[in-house]
């Protein structure tokens, strides 16, 4: 069992630092809103502090799961950030989806300072952090990953890494990508059904079973076919996500005219006020 800190308290850090502590790892926490760690501790023990670095201390794990490129930054640099609490030999594991170039610049500095970085972006939503059926993307050193990778499976389904320092972060772009070509197609399906007259969920059992096939269409075809988006991965952060993904694209020399597509039809879907709606909610824009 191992000492360790986990950093950043939303939708998926809350349940992910659960399953730590019901392996029975003693994990200390933070998050910005203070409220939010005292209500994990009184739900789940172990310790909270008030910055980053007070929960680093001793630790020899630091997870994160917090914003963006900005918020990881804040988290990991300056006095009271968690490389200035992190003993030499420690390794920082970060589960926020942020660029590659973010997650190479922050190895670096660990590494001048004699500590281990592991990039880990996760999918599998709100719903597979609570169920601790995570996807985990990793990057960085075979021996920080060694390290890592044990206490990460309490709440993965599969591990991996991927390549060094950012192959995380780049294989959560694949999947990013490969997820909104999905979803839109699964989109303009549905609302193609419903003003056909087809009884949508006799032809989900029939095609689920074929080609067309996907996690999206078992897990999202009945709220969607009810106008139910209140739920899930909001619109908002997989704009970002997307964003990162063109980014990435404008420096590898990659063509992604689908993803930049349905980038704008999220866009879309922000103007509709839908900017915290689940990201199957491409077919309200369908709907009209």
């Amino acid at each position: 069992m191992a000492k360790l800190a986990f950093l950043g308290l939303g939708v998926m850090g809350y349940p992910m630092a659960g399953h730590l502590t019901a392996k029975g790892h003693e994990v200390t926490v933070y998050n910005r809103t203070a409220a939010k760690a005292e209500a994990w501790v009184a739900a789940h023990g172990g310790a909270a502090a008030a910055t980053p670095a007070q929960a680093a201390a001793g630790a020899e794990l630091v997870f994160a799961c917090v914003g963006n490129d900005d918020d990881l930054r804040a988290i990991c640099l300056g006095d009271d950030g968690a490389f200035a609490g992190m003993a030499k030999g420690a390794v920082f594991v970060d589960h926020t989806t942020v660029s590659a170039r973010v997650t190479r610049e922050l190895s670096a500095i660990a590494a001048e300072q004699g500590k281990g970085f592991v990039d880990a972006p996760v999918s599998g939503g709100q719903a597979g952090a609570e169920n601790g059926v995570l996807s985990v993307m990793c990057g960085g050193t075979e021996v920080d990953y060694l390290a890592a990778e044990p206490v990460i499976a309490a709440y993965a389904r599969i591990c991996r890494r991927l390549g060094d320092s950012g192959a995380g972060q780049l294989a959560k772009m694949v999947n990013q990508i490969c997820i909104a070509g999905v979803v839109q197609g699964l989109a303009e399906g549905l609302n193609f059904a419903e003003r056909a007259g087809l009884d949508i969920e006799a032809v989900v059992e029939v095609i689920s079973q074929g080609a067309a096939g996907s996690w999206q269409m078992a897990n999202r075809h009945k709220t969607m076919a009810a106008d139910q988006f209140e739920f899930g991965f909001a619109v908002d952060w997989m704009r970002k996500d997307l964003g990162i993904c063109l980014d990435a694209a404008d420096e590898t020399g990659a063509s992604l005219p689908m993803t930049a597509l349905v980038d704008q039809f999220y866009k879309d879907v922000q103007r509709m006020g839908g900017g915290r709606w689940d990201t199957s909610s491409l077919i309200r824009r369908l709907r009209g």
